[in-house]
């Protein structure tokens, strides 16, 4: 058996244990060995790792691999507040999410990405940038209507997961065999998913590519904030309609561009629409009316597909049970179903299959 011990650590992790609770529930095993063990430092006997595997659920052949799938730019909503084991649970779900996909696309095709990587520091502002991918994507001067639908096309793969609001936003990321995914928490509104989704993409196109570096002192939030106001609510469009911007307009508005009375007042403000006395107003308006935690109307927003099709696909045409996937792929079954529902979409064998 040739176990990477860094898939111990996160296995161990995201089950939820410590080094010391999961040594108290082995027989033969210490803290200070385990310790050792996910240092790199020491081996564990094999009568000692055979019951590990078995306590924590995972196969074996989990052991073996490397998995990294590292996102740098998780949006966290309360970074600082925080437990360890909830910041383990998000992103461990994330990197096994990204597992599945790399597993998934050994049978499945999955659009290749195709929208272009910019490099900021080459003198393009996010605002450029979005202007750019606007243009590319063929948006002209409309809203961003099928936003998911749009990404998947061109190969960013969406996934929701059902998450706390108050712990995370979303995510973006480069898994290890190279496929762009954007994970987003399904609790929150349209328009809040909406900006997520736009602001992931701005750091999937500026901040991913390994073609060039993203500088320390760059504030990547920033950039992509900025990013997702130009992408979802286009400058050279919107201008004229936020001109005397008054609060009985922002219904309206919202129902037109999808995006929330919050994000269109801030808007108003960076392109001077509206002076700081007036952007104070709105927002104490706002929140006078409970608008910051629950806005009136609902918003449009269409539903992740690739993903939960190529679980279909592999359920439907290859003939999978869930029990023979989470086999193939080396996980346990409640992993397997935990971050697997299927829908639809239009996804492809591999020739190969």
């Amino acid at each position: 058996m040739t176990i990477n011990y860094k898939q111990l650590t996160f296995v161990r992790e995201y089950r939820g244990y410590s080094q010391t609770e999961l040594a108290s529930k082995i027989a033969g095993l210490s803290q200070s060995n385990l310790s050792k063990f996910e240092k790199g430092l020491g081996p564990l006997s094999s009568d000692v790792m055979s019951k590990v595997i078995d306590f924590l659920g995972f196969p074996e052949g989990f052991y073996e691999r490397s998995i990294s799938n590292k996102a740098e730019n998780a949006h966290y909503r309360r970074k600082s507040g925080m437990t360890k084991r909830e910041r383990s649970d998000v992103e461990y779900s994330n990197k096994l999410i990204g597992y599945i996909v790399d597993r998934m696309s050994e049978s499945i095709e999955f659009p290749d990405m195709s929208i272009r990587m910019i490099d900021i520091e080459e003198g393009f502002t996010p605002e450029y940038v979005a202007q750019h991918t606007r243009k590319y994507l063929g948006l002209k001067d409309d809203p961003v209507r099928d936003i998911i639908t749009l990404l998947e096309r061109n190969g960013v793969i969406i996934i929701e997961l059902d998450l706390d609001v108050d712990l995370f936003d979303g995510v973006s990321f480069m898994t290890d065999n190279g496929y762009y995914i954007i994970v987003v928490n399904k609790n929150f509104s349209n328009d809040h998913k909406r900006f997520t989704l736009a602001h992931e993409l701005g750091h999937l196109i500026m901040h991913t590519s390994n073609d060039f570096l993203i500088p320390d002192y760059r504030d990547k939030e920033e950039e992509a904030n900025r990013f997702a106001s130009e992408f979802l609510m286009p400058s050279d469009v919107i201008t004229n309609s936020l001109r005397g911007l008054k609060l009985q307009y922002l219904v309206e508005l919202k129902r037109y561009w999808l995006t929330s009375m919050a994000s269109i007042v801030r808007r108003a403000k960076d392109l001077k629409c509206i002076t700081n006395d007036k952007y104070k107003y709105f927002s104490i308006e706002l929140s006078r009316r409970g608008y910051r935690k629950n806005e009136p109307v609902s918003v449009y927003i269409d539903v992740p597909n690739l993903y939960y099709e190529a679980y279909r696909l592999h359920k439907d045409e290859l003939e999978y049970s869930n029990q023979e996937m989470a086999s193939a792929f080396n996980l346990p079954i409640d992993v397997l179903t935990k971050f697997c529902c299927p829908t639809k979409a239009n996804l492809k064998l591999k020739l190969s299959i």
